[in-house]
């Protein structure tokens, strides 16, 4: 079989690797993948937006089936065009990845059919928002409507904060379109649980949990991330919760929108606070996340390729999704000034015995050598039977990694081995 994966960071490393474990896959390419993919996949400088160009491409190679792992093309429909030429995919089309392409269709969804989240209201005039600032309690969350790259959520602590983030969406347009309607929601704690799922609209199928770390510096300081690392099993997702959760979330979502008229099908992220009141969405993502990515998949026992064939075929319900009872880490090696200002071009050197636990996020071949090209670099995944091994050794591998400007965080997991001993 020939694959065809459209992206080219570490969640697009992740997939492949694990798809390559299929025996009937000859071929994968990666569109446009990036250096360190090169070694696993055949990758083809075609933008991951291009979508007549990747479907003309894989049509012209006689691609058998093709996976979009990032938000942008599939909110754009690159699944619905490359369906269209008779190409099964994993994903959602236009209609259904608009769950993540707009935050207030999201907040809409949720409201209608009574699926518990934050309490909200929308603007699309900015003098409007700001006067409801006047009294809105603090700390208050603003959200861009549309995909802004995973900045567009700020957390305003005070009202002047509050309405200068309304400012940068509405007036200065930070984020372009994505801001002309915003969102203005109430402010939930409580710790934050990430759940892929595999779906074929009607059987929903979570993977396992896990705990990203978006802030930049330890101690969760610092400017908001992509994501520094991640840690699976998450310990604040208990099985009771786990049951609620598919009780009150994830099935009424997929009921949802499958009522609305946009079956979603492939990889749905639920983004969910444990507050005091229960489990809330915090947001959904039409794809896997990275690096969520990174540390789920190492610790599925199951063939990836089948079950995202059976997410398209909708016999998700017959198919095998089994998981290792043990835990996983990644650590994400960033240049050195991201998620702002960082320099690039440094060659990057990785012991050989350490690649099968390494994905590439952002690099490039420069002269037969890899060098950074990316804020986030690498991402360094460990496997153990228990978290405090998995830590260990991602970390032990990650020193072992050099390139100039080389940053990472030295604290991942340790929330989740504190929640663990209570």
């Amino acid at each position: 079989m020939k694959i065809l994966v459209v992206g080219g960071g570490g969640r697009e490393h992740a997939i492949i690797k694990k798809l390559k474990e299929n025996p009937q896959v000859t071929e994968i390419f990666a569109l446009p993948g990036n250096g360190g993919i090169a070694a696993d996949a055949v990758c083809v400088n075609i933008g991951a937006k291009d979508i007549p160009q990747i479907v003309e491409f894989a049509v012209s190679r006689g691609v058998d089936y093709a996976v979009v792992a990032p938000d942008d093309p599939l909110v754009l429909g690159a699944v619905d065009a490359l369906e269209e030429k008779g190409i099964p995919c994993f994903g959602p089309r236009a209609n259904a990845a608009i769950i993540e392409g707009s935050k207030v269709f999201a907040k809409d969804l949720m409201k209608k059919y009574h699926i518990p989240t934050a309490r909200y209201e929308v603007f699309t005039d900015m003098e409007a928002a700001l006067r409801y600032l006047d009294t809105a309690p603090v700390p208050t969350v603003i959200k861009a409507d549309g995909l802004a790259l995973g900045k567009g959520v700020i957390i305003a602590q005070t009202r002047q904060e509050a309405k200068e983030a309304v400012q940068s969406m509405m007036q200065d347009k930070v984020f372009g379109k994505s801001g002309d309607q915003i969102v203005i929601e109430e402010f939930l704690t409580g710790p934050e649980v990430s759940v892929l799922s595999f779906t074929d609209g009607e059987t929903v199928v979570p993977m396992i949990s896990s705990m990203d770390h978006k802030r930049a510096g330890d101690g969760d300081t610092g400017l908001n991330t992509g994501g520094m690392g991640t840690v699976a099993p998450n310990p604040y997702y208990t099985a009771d919760i786990a049951q609620r959760c598919m009780e009150e979330i994830f099935l009424p979502t997929i009921r949802a929108m499958k009522a609305e008229g946009r079956t979603f099908r492939g990889c749905l992220y639920f983004g969910l606070m444990l507050t005091p009141n229960g489990p809330k969405v915090i947001e959904y993502n039409c794809r896997f996340g990275d690096p969520e990515t990174q540390v789920v998949l190492p610790l599925l026992e199951s063939d990836l390729l089948t079950i995202m064939q059976a997410t398209t075929k909708g016999t998700l319900a017959q198919t095998e999704v089994k998981f290792q009872d043990a835990h996983a880490c990644c650590v994400i090696l960033a240049s050195k000034g991201y998620p702002t200002a960082y320099e690039k071009g440094y060659p990057i050197s990785i012991p050989g015995e350490i690649t099968s636990h390494v994905y590439v996020a952002g690099a490039a071949q420069k002269d037969g050598q890899l060098v950074t090209s990316g804020g986030r670099v690498l991402g360094v995944t460990a496997v153990s039977d228990n978290l405090k091994g998995a830590i260990r050794e991602a970390y032990a591998m990650a020193e072992t990694i050099r390139f100039e400007n080389r940053y990472c965080r030295h604290d991942i997991g340790a929330r989740a081995l504190e929640a663990g001993r209570n």
